[in-house]
């Protein structure tokens, strides 16, 4: 039998956020297993880490056997670990404006937040406040923010005494300023139609970002999750439309270090149901909107990363720029129904589970696909 080959691909970036000491390189030394520096003092983290991670996805590993495949292609996540901010980073305190640099180049934030008291770990503010900590970094992200529209409307400004179609995009950008001047942040806009939230997204504000909320918790309440500081996170999250995950940073820094079938043990002592980076990987799917179709066969099997809603053109686009222009039709089968016929296509095909997709199909998770072009 040929040995499969894994190779791996870019699909997201999430930058890891959070103030000195809260656990994020722990947490980014954990789930890339990339050994980037922890220590117990703020600014330890000049220029960010980055570590890249598989995506596990059981159905192409099943896949790949099935055909014995070549090579077996998982779909990954980039993490890039940003160094702690500080109250007066948007001024350049602390390491200041480089990292939000960092943070404008990652398409959603990772926002560790200490939920768990330790006398051993200095706050940088002395204090557990888990909203208070959020509200520190949102402040920074805002002001930041603010002096981006300022800019923006000065020029739109100019623009719409000659352009009258310049008039709604200046009320739109006063009205963001607005809403970040009352200390809100830009994701909590509401009553957008597309090509206004198009328009929102093109400014690549910080605080339009998408936030998973990583509540940091000790071992104790690792199973539990919920403490009275991860529910005082969920309430604030649920206000901006943000995802919320508890973790354990210490726990996944042990996960790394064993091996599958000790991790499963592991896990099952402790009372955990999956891991804090498979919860995290949910949840960035599901806060970024992404589902995975899957291309298989004895060269390849492969994962392949798309927004949810993507058509059948636009997907095979993904595989090569000439699929799209060239679409004629999609060959399409659920996994979950390929697998009910130890996924032998033949058989499918007799059952007549085997579609033919058009143009106008979008692409759903699990759709197991294959192009039929000319160019």
């Amino acid at each position: 039998m040929r040995k499969s080959k894994i190779r791996r691909i870019q699909s997201m970036k999430l930058g890891i956020v959070g103030l000195p000491n809260v656990g994020k390189s722990t947490l980014f030394n954990a789930i890339t297993k990339a050994g980037a520096e922890a220590a117990n003092y703020p600014f330890c983290t000049i220029e960010p880490n980055v570590g890249v991670v598989t995506v596990p996805d059981e159905r192409v590993t099943t896949l790949s056997k099935v055909y014995n495949s070549k090579k077996t292609i998982y779909t990954t996540i980039e993490f890039s670990d940003i160094a702690g901010l500080v109250k007066g980073a948007s001024k350049g305190e602390g390491l200041g404006n480089k990292f939000l640099g960092h943070i404008r180049e990652v398409e959603a934030i990772v926002h560790v937040v200490r939920c768990f008291d330790d006398a051993n770990v200095v706050h940088v503010d002395g204090k557990i406040d888990p909203i208070s900590d959020i509200e520190v970094i949102n402040t920074e992200l805002i002001i930041a923010d603010m002096e981006v529209l300022e800019r923006r409307i000065a020029k739109t400004e100019k623009a719409a005494k000659a352009d009258k179609s310049a008039r709604s995009e200046l009320e739109l950008l006063k009205r963001i300023y607005d809403l970040l001047a009352e200390g809100k942040v830009s994701r909590e806009l509401d009553e957008l139609d597309d090509e206004e939230r198009a328009f929102v997204k093109s400014l690549d504000l910080l605080t339009y970002k998408p936030v998973i909320y990583a509540a940091n918790v000790s071992e104790d309440d690792a199973a539990a999750g919920d403490n009275d500081y991860v529910k005082a996170v969920r309430e604030y999250a649920e206000k901006e439309g943000s995802e919320v995950v508890a973790i354990c940073a210490k726990v996944e820094s042990e996960l790394a270090e064993l091996d599958d079938e000790e991790r499963e043990m592991f896990l099952e002592e402790l009372g955990i149901t999956e891991s804090g980076l498979d919860k995290l990987i949910k949840s960035s799917y599901a806060l970024l909107d992404l589902i995975s179709f899957l291309t298989t066969g004895e060269d390849e099997t492969r994962a392949w990363t798309i927004k949810r809603g993507t058509l059948a053109p636009q997907a095979a686009g993904r595989i090569h720029t000439d699929f799209e222009k060239g679409f004629i039709r999609a060959e399409t089968i659920s996994y979950e129904k390929l697998m009910e016929v130890d996924g032998k296509l033949s058989a499918a095909k007799e059952k007549g589970w085997l579609r033919s997709e058009g143009k106008e199909y979008e692409v759903k998770d699990g759709d197991v696909m294959h192009f039929l072009f000319n160019v």
